[in-house]
């Protein structure tokens, strides 16, 4: 049987919503303001093609085989080798933005709602994270369990990576691209360290851009909820499908 058809769809990331264009600009987020394309969904290109590389490398023959390629050049350049450091490189990027904030260099939003966006897109990371491991059954390069893909490491640096470039990215290049880098050399330790397959890799860097943009895309109208300023046209389900859970997100931006 196919591994695919033991992957839920049904993923905080990639759930049914529809999006029905509004020529009214919200004055009260400032999430949005600094984005003149107000977070189209064209941003999510990229995040979303990383992981449909990762799905589509769970079944193909020819990705596979990239994947045992890389894995075995790896070993024949270090075999054996350990560290540490990713488990904590992985915290950098997003621990950054608190950095640089408190080292008077103010960011896209204020402490409070660049907190409340981490916490949304840590959850979306974990929360997709538990039930694609969970599905995917995949046996790690090491063997030590069948919880590879998607690389949880990869996901949270990148989820930061992308979290720092949202709030600074804008201020100067340099921000986006060290971020982005560290989250980048997570990934490649892994795959050192043989806890992860290359498409495990690419998986959790696409989900965790994905965690952070979508969480910059649903704040605003989790602030209406929560403030009740305003109506919102935001609405989310729990759902139960393939025996798995998730959260249906249905909503007019």
């Amino acid at each position: 049987m196919m591994i695919i058809s033991r992957i839920t769809l049904i993923i905080p990331l990639f759930l049914s919503f529809s999006l029905h264009s509004t020529a009214q600009e919200t004055d009260t987020v400032k999430v949005f303001k600094s984005d003149p394309r107000h977070q189209k969904l064209v941003a999510f290109i990229p995040g979303a093609v990383a992981v449909t590389y990762g799905f589509v490398a769970l079944n193909s023959n020819w990705f596979r085989k990239l994947d045992y390629h890389i894995y075995e050049k790896l070993n024949e350049r270090h075999p054996g080798y350990h560290t540490a450091a990713d488990d904590y490189m992985r915290y950098v990027p997003a621990a950054a933005v608190y950095g640089l904030d408190l080292l008077g260099i103010k960011g896209r939003n204020n402490f409070r709602d660049k907190t409340a966006l981490l916490l949304i897109s840590a959850t979306l990371t974990s929360g997709s994270l538990q039930i694609l491991k969970a599905s995917s059954n995949r046996m790690r390069p090491s063997r030590l369990n069948d919880y590879s893909f998607p690389s949880g490491h990869t996901a949270m640096a990148f989820a930061g990576a992308e979290f720092l470039h949202q709030e600074y990215g804008e201020s100067s290049i340099w921000y986006s691209v060290g971020g982005y880098g560290v989250a980048t050399a997570t990934g490649i330790l892994r795959m050192y360290k043989n806890a992860h397959w290359f498409s495990d890799v690419v998986a959790g860097a696409g989900l965790g851009i994905l965690s952070t943009k979508f969480a910059y895309f649903i704040y605003p109208s989790i602030q209406k909820i929560v403030t009740g300023k305003k109506t919102s046209n935001f609405t989310m389900l729990p759902v139960y499908q393939n025996q798995a859970m998730g959260i249906a997100i249905s909503g007019k931006f």
